[in-house]
C-alpha cells in the first residue's frame, strides 16, 4: 500500500524501508559508538551525524543497520554515487498513470519525516553541489528544502542519519563545511581470525568447516600485508568454490584447486600467492588441459621441489633461487662446471653416455 504524507499543501509519496536479517558479528564497541553518537544526553541536545570509514566489503552498511535494529527503528538506505543530484537525494517528479505529476520522496527524506534511521551509503561518491543540499540538515536546523516541489521539510526529532565511506580512489573529496558536520568518525578494521571465521558460518551455513577455515587463513594472510581483501570477498570465493566442487567433483581432497580457481576469478593472480601453503603454482592447477587425477598429482607433490631434466644432469635450482651478484654467478659457474665433470666421470664408469644414452665407444666415434 502507498503511503503519503502531505506538506505546504503539496502530497509526497513516501519510499519503503528495507528489510534485512543480517547481525553485527564481531567487536560490539563499533556499535556502542554508532549509539552513543545518536543519543540525546538532554532536552536541549541534538543528535551527531557520524560518519563510517573502511575498506569496502567490510561490514558498514551492515554496522549501521545493526545499530538501528537494537534501536528498534526501521532502516532506509540511500545509495549514494558520482551522478546523485541534489533533487535525487530529496523529491522526485513523476509522471503518474493519470498524466499528473506526482512528487516521490527519497528514502532520505521518508527517514526524516517518519523519525527512522538513514544510511547514506558510500556518501563520499557525491559531489559537493549534491552535500551542499543536506547541510542545513546536519546542523541545528534539521531540515532539507527541495526546489522541485518548492517546499521546506523538517526531520522529526527521532530521525538519525549515519554516512559510510569507502576509502578507496574512486571518490571526491567532502568539502570542509560538510566534514565538519559529519562527526564523530567511526573506522572499521579488519576482523580477526574467530570473528572472520563467525562471519563466514554465518552468511554460509551450507559450507562446510574445512572449506570455511581454508578462506579465512587467506584472508588472513591477507590482511597481514595490508591487502584490501574483505570478509564479503572471502563470502564470494567460498560461495564459488562450494558451486564449483557439487557442480564438478564431489571430493574434498580437490578443495585447494577449487579455492585457487575462485581467487584467481574474483581477486585476480596477484591474490593466489596468499594461498601459499599450497606447493602448487596457479598455472599447473588452472590449465583446464588437466585431468582432476592429474591436478591431484601436482597438489600431493613435495613442496620446493626443483625440475629434473630428461637427462642425467644435476637439478637445477630455478631462477628466483640463483644469487644476483656477478661472483656469486661465477662461483655457481665454476660449481656447475665441476658437477657436470663428475658426473660425466660417473657416467663413462658406468658405461652410459651422459646425453644420448648410449654405451660410449671409442674417441674416433665421438668425432
Amino acid at each position: 500500500m502507498v503511503e503519503t504524507v502531505t506538506i505546504e499543501d503539496v502530497q509526497l509519496v513516501l519510499s519503503h524501508p528495507e528489510e534485512f536479517t543480517m547481525e553485527w558479528i564481531g567487536n560490539q564497541y563499533y556499535v556502542k559508538q554508532l549509539l552513543a553518537a545518536w543519543l540525546l544526553v538532554d532536552k536541549a541536545d541534538s543528535p551527531l551525524n557520524p560518519r563510517v570509514l573502511g575498506p569496502p566489503g567490510i561490514g558498514k552498511t551492515t554496522l549501521a543497520c545493526a545499530a538501528a535494529k537494537q534501536m528498534g527503528r526501521p532502516v532506509y538506505i540511500y545509495q549514494a554515487t558520482a551522478d546523485t543530484r541534489p533533487e535525487d537525494l530529496l523529491v522526485q517528479p513523476v509522471i503518474s498513470a493519470r498524466n499528473e505529476i506526482t512528487y516521490h520522496a527519497s528514502p532520505l527524506v521518508t527517514a526524516m519525516l517518519k523519525g527512522c534511521i538513514c544510511v547514506l551509503d558510500e556518501g563520499n561518491r557525491m559531489s559537493e553541489k549534491s552535500w551542499a543540499s543536506l547541510a542545513p540538515l546536519l546542523d541545528h536546523r534539521r531540515y532539507v528544502e527541495s526546489i522541485i516541489a518548492g517546499i521546506k521539510i523538517p526531520a522529526h526529532p527521532d530521525f538519525r542519519i549515519c554516512c559510510t565511506m569507502n576509502n578507496d580512489a574512486s571518490t571526491y573529496e567532502i568539502p570542509e563545511y560538510i566534514h565538519s558536520r559529519l562527526q564523530p568518525q567511526i573506522t572499521i578494521e579488519f576482523p580477526d581470525r574467530e570473528d572472520e571465521l563467525k562471519i563466514l558460518k554465518f552468511n554460509l551455513p551450507f559450507c562446510g568447516g574445512d572449506l570455511l577455515n581454508y578462506v579465512v587463513d587467506f584472508l588472513q594472510r591477507a590482511h597481514a600485508k595490508d591487502e584490501p581483501f574483505s570478509v564479503r570477498d572471502g563470502i564470494n570465493i567460498a560461495r564459488y568454490c562450494s558451486k564449483l566442487m557439487i557442480s564438478e567433483v564431489k571430493d574434498l581432497a580437490d578443495m585447494p584447486d577449487f579455492v585457487k580457481r575462485a581467487v584467481q576469478q574474483i581477486l585476480g593472480e596477484k591474490a593466489l600467492q596468499y594461498l601459499s601453503n599450497l606447493s602448487v603454482t596457479a598455472d599447473e592447477v588452472l590449465n583446464p588441459d588437466r585431468s582432476i587425477d592429474e591436478v591431484l598429482k601436482i597438489i600431493k607433490k613435495p613442496p620446493n621441489s626443483p625440475p629434473r631434466k630428461t637427462s642425467n644432469r644435476a637439478w637445477r635450482l630455478m631462477p628466483e633461487e640463483m644469487d644476483e651478484g656477478d661472483d656469486d654467478e661465477e662461483a655457481d659457474d665454476d660449481e656447475g662446471d665441476d658437477d657436470e665433470k663428475k658426473e660425466r666421470e660417473n657416467d663413462w664408469e658406468a658405461g652410459v653416455d651422459n646425453e644420448s644414452g648410449e654405451a660410449p665407444g671409442d674417441d674416433d666415434s665421438h668425432e
